[in-house]
Formats: structure tokens, C-alpha cells, sequence
């Protein structure tokens, strides 16, 4: 199973994404993740990542692709991944898609999990109160949602005009959104 979570902060991609690699036996592939590992680590990617980084910019499309692509060139996502986090953009969904298109791995299914906003305000304003996260006050969540909305809510109808778009409530205990998951799943890639 070749998996995107797409969905605006908060809305449970990180949960649903545990439950799926689990169930399926794949990688969960976080772009975030990778970047903090590749520089830690130390490798070409990782060292110019961290230059940018430490600049105050964002790290280029471009070398967050290369880190990609090394990492689904391993052994482990041979059956399959589950990306969540990228791509962010139109312009990231389409470099995904040339690089699983050129690794011989297309994806089978984007998975949009939609929360209304003040929802996933309060589901964040919770997190801000028990983690103490000042990146989810909610003016900052509120920002952070209209990014999205700007940014990424765009990759959701590329998805959708290619017919690789399932979309699901994402509200409600976490064992029922992630059935309506592998049901919305099932569905559309058989």
C-alpha cells in the first residue's frame, strides 16, 4: 500500500498514520522526521539541510525530495509507505509523482481527513495545555490553518482530478475514524 494523509494540523493525521503503517506493514514516512534524522546523522542531504536551516530559511523542495527518494529506495518500502506531511504543495505533489513514477512505486490512494476548523482548534488548544506548545495557541493554529488552506488544500483536488482522493470524517474516537480509513481505502483501491 502506497499511502498520502492529507488533511490541515490537527486533524489526526499522526495517529491514523501509527494505526496504518501497523496495519499494513509498511513505513511511516514523515518528511519532518526524515530532515531531523538526515541531519543528525550527518549525510550530504542532511548537512545542507542544516545549512539552510540554520540560515532561518525553509529547506528547498528539492532536498527534501532527495531524502525522500533515498528513503523509499530502502528495503523497508519495498510493499509500500505512508507519507504524511508531504507534499505540502501542487508544486510537491507533482515532483511525488514523477519520482514514484521514475521508482516504479505510484501511489495508490490520498487520504483527505477532514476536521472543520474551530474542531481542530480546540483539539490543538488541548494539546497546547497539556504538552505546553506554544505553536498550538490558538492564534497560532489559526494561522497556521489558513497556510494550509492557501498551500496545501490545493494538493487535495489534484488528488481528486487524478481520481486517487478518498476522503474521510476525521472526527469521532480514533478506533472508528481509523475504519472509515482502511473502509474508504478498501473501496477505492479495489
Amino acid at each position: 500500500m502506497r499511502l498520502v494523509l492529507l488533511g490541515a494540523p490537527g486533524s489526526g493525521k499522526g495517529t491514523q498514520a501509527t494505526r496504518l503503517k501497523d496495519h499494513f506493514g509498511v513505513p511511516h514516512i514523515s518528511t519532518g522526521d526524515l530532515l531531523r534524522s538526515a541531519v543528525a546523522a550527518g549525510t550530504e542531504l542532511g548537512l545542507r539541510a542544516k545549512a539552510v536551516m540554520d540560515a532561518g530559511s525553509l529547506v528547498s523542495d528539492e532536498i527534501v525530495l532527495g531524502m525522500l527518494e533515498e528513503r523509499l529506495g530502502l528495503p523497508d518500502c519495498s510493499n509500500g509507505f505512508i507519507l504524511d506531511g508531504y507534499p505540502r504543495n501542487l508544486a510537491q505533489a507533482n515532483a511525488l509523482d514523477s519520482l514514484l513514477a521514475r521508482i516504479g512505486q505510484p501511489m495508490d490512494v490520498a487520504v483527505q481527513l477532514d476536521v472543520d476548523n474551530e474542531r481542530i482548534v480546540q483539539r490543538l488548544a488541548g494539546r497546547a495545555a497539556e504538552e505546553g506548545r506554544a505553536d498550538d495557541s490558538p492564534d497560532a493554529v489559526r494561522n497556521r490553518l489558513r497556510v494550509y488552506a492557501d498551500q496545501t488544500a490545493p494538493v487535495v483536488d489534484y488528488y481528486r482530478a487524478r481520481d486517487r482522493l478518498v476522503c474521510v470524517f476525521g472526527v469521532g474516537e480514533v478506533d472508528d475514524v481509523f475504519k472509515r480509513i482502511l473502509a474508504a481505502v478498501a473501496e477505492h483501491v479495489d
